[in-house]
């Protein structure tokens, strides 16, 4: 799997790079497939729901109401036609490229799953309503579609006749079959909806809707290609005649050409070949995953800064159990945990600031804890040398830090940058360590554990628990958030910050005494 993901991200990372020269990163529409796919549902519900107004379910009258829609009313009914057919179209994208991206990323395994799991169905049921909506603009297109489609099914043996001899004879085909194809076409978009509720649920503040100026400019274009080149039927359906040559909607049918000339034995065996491959891509092969956060109560009054800041959901409240006097203790799903650390990043326990006790956080993660990443700080800058030593602060998942490590330049992994307590950049300044700090992330808006870099960047800010404290010079510090894809950014963001470094006055370090306030503060905290 990992030859199959390594070229894939590879691609995405080159095109969320280049299309960050033309988009901000909080409007990057890599970065917002699952919100756009949300934005392009609306737009087909609520165009759905005009044009619904206009269609009429009989057999002839059906091809009639869409060419009227079409026609006579194309400055209103015609353009929520178009709206309809190209959001559709757009839904599918995204969620294609989502499902893709998640893959490239490794976002589909161990906990994740779940999400993996649910999207599934709700893609084939996008596709199911999608083309359900073609049969009932009845043109040759839609002849061709329920031909095929029907011929297809009736490989299964669910069936008691075979469906396809509605299609033998104009005589044969009623009203009702677009009675039925009306009732699918609005039940099973609301049954995907139902699907994307359950998608979330392991999702600590989904983002479903896009920021504003990407909606807005994502809905005029749709709007402009409506305008421009409207969606338009292909002559109406004869029964009586075969269709001849047809423009296909490759998003929806593009394996219809496949459906007509394989073998239906073959193409259903493929097909369900495919879904179960797809839906097993969690466990292939087994994952070894990091053990999830565990809770030490003696450390731990119940604060809720984990909980707020999970990205998964992993965290819950539940009353204290071991007598001591606080309201609430902090417990983990480890089903949901992903160890991404940044719970124990929000911890007022977790400062490196702690001699008088062993550093045990109130949470932390066994095979990356705080303790360790304090050890390794002191080892590293016990290492460097020189009149600008740096200390860099590297997300594993960004993949580009360990490459920076010098004779002056520190490294120090973090499973996440959300993994850092602010009260390490304090420590490493104060006590002289480094002259400077920097934190290397995933790219901005594309943290691989969702919040963060935007959760320390906050905390960096003094907007969030825990704050970076206000005696700890800005000047010292420079987050990059450079991706994959960063390493010259992050070399050249270290070599900037090393030449101020030099320019500045040394910064006076804490004695031995100031240690132990402020260990006593922030454990109080």
């Amino acid at each position: 799997m990992v030859n199959l993901r390594r070229p894939l991200r590879a691609c995405f990372d080159a095109a969320e790079r280049f299309l960050a020269l033309a988009f901000p990163a909080s409007w990057n529409p890599l970065l917002n497939l699952a919100a756009l796919g949300f934005f392009f549902y609306w737009i087909v519900t609520v165009s759905g729901i005009y044009i619904y107004v206009f269609f009429d379910t009989g057999v002839t009258q059906a091809f009639a109401s869409v060419e009227y829609m079409t026609r006579e009313q194309w400055y209103a009914a015609g353009v929520m036609r178009s709206l309809h057919r190209y959001a559709s179209d757009g839904l599918v994208v995204v969620m294609l490229l989502h499902l893709l991206r998640e893959f490239s990323l490794g976002r589909y395994r161990g906990v994740r799953w779940f999400s993996w799991v649910t999207g599934i169905p709700v893609l084939l049921l996008v596709y199911v309503a999608g083309i359900s909506g073609y049969w009932l603009v009845w043109d040759r297109l839609a002849q061709y579609v329920a031909i095929v489609s029907t011929e297809w099914l009736d490989h299964l043996p669910f069936f008691g006749q075979p469906i396809a001899r509605n299609f033998l004879s104009p005589d044969m085909l009623d009203s009702r079959f677009f009675s039925l194809m009306i009732f699918m076409h609005i039940a099973v978009p609301l049954i995907a909806l139902v699907g994307l509720w359950l998608h979330v649920q392991r999702i600590t503040k989904p983002r479903i809707n896009p920021p504003v100026g990407l909606g807005v400019g994502v809905g005029l274009s749709l709007l402009a290609l409506a305008v421009v080149h409207p969606a338009e039927s292909q002559g109406a359906a004869d029964l009586a005649k075969v269709p001849g040559a047809l423009g296909l909607d490759w998003f929806y049918l593009g394996a219809y050409p496949l459906f007509e000339s394989l073998p239906g034995k073959a193409t259903w065996s493929a097909a369900v070949a495919l879904l179960i491959a797809i839906g097993a891509v969690p466990w292939l092969p087994p994952m070894k995953r990091q053990r999830p956060a565990v809770v030490d109560l003696a450390n731990c009054n119940g604060c809720r800064r984990c909980l707020n800041d999970c990205p998964y959901n992993a965290i819950t409240m539940q009353l204290r159990t071991d007598g001591r006097p606080f309201e609430g203790e902090a417990t983990v799903d480890p089903d949901l945990c992903v160890s991404c650390g940044i719970c124990a990043g929000s911890c007022p326990t977790s400062t490196p600031f702690r001699r008088l006790s062993d550093l045990v956080p109130g949470i932390d993660l066994p095979d990356r804890t705080i303790a360790a990443i304090r050890t390794d700080v002191d080892a590293e800058a016990a290492r460097i040398a020189g009149d600008a030593r740096i200390m860099v602060f590297g997300c594993i998942n960004a993949e580009v830090a360990a490459g920076c490590r010098s004779d002056n330049v520190g490294v120090v992994p973090l499973n996440c940058s959300g993994q850092l307590p602010p009260s390490f950049i304090d420590y490493v300044i104060s006590r002289d360590l480094a002259d400077g700090v920097v934190i290397a992330g995933c790219s901005e808006n594309s943290c691989q554990n969702r919040f963060g870099a935007a959760w320390t960047a906050a905390r960096m800010a003094g907007e969030r628990d825990p704050y970076l404290r206000a005696r700890v010079p800005r000047t010292r510090i420079v987050t990059v958030w450079a991706g994959r894809l960063g390493g010259a950014m992050l070399r050249r963001e270290i070599a900037a910050l090393a030449s101020r470094l030099k320019s500045m006055e040394p910064f006076k370090s804490l004695s031995p005494s100031d240690d132990e306030v402020t260990e006593r503060r922030l454990t109080d905290a």
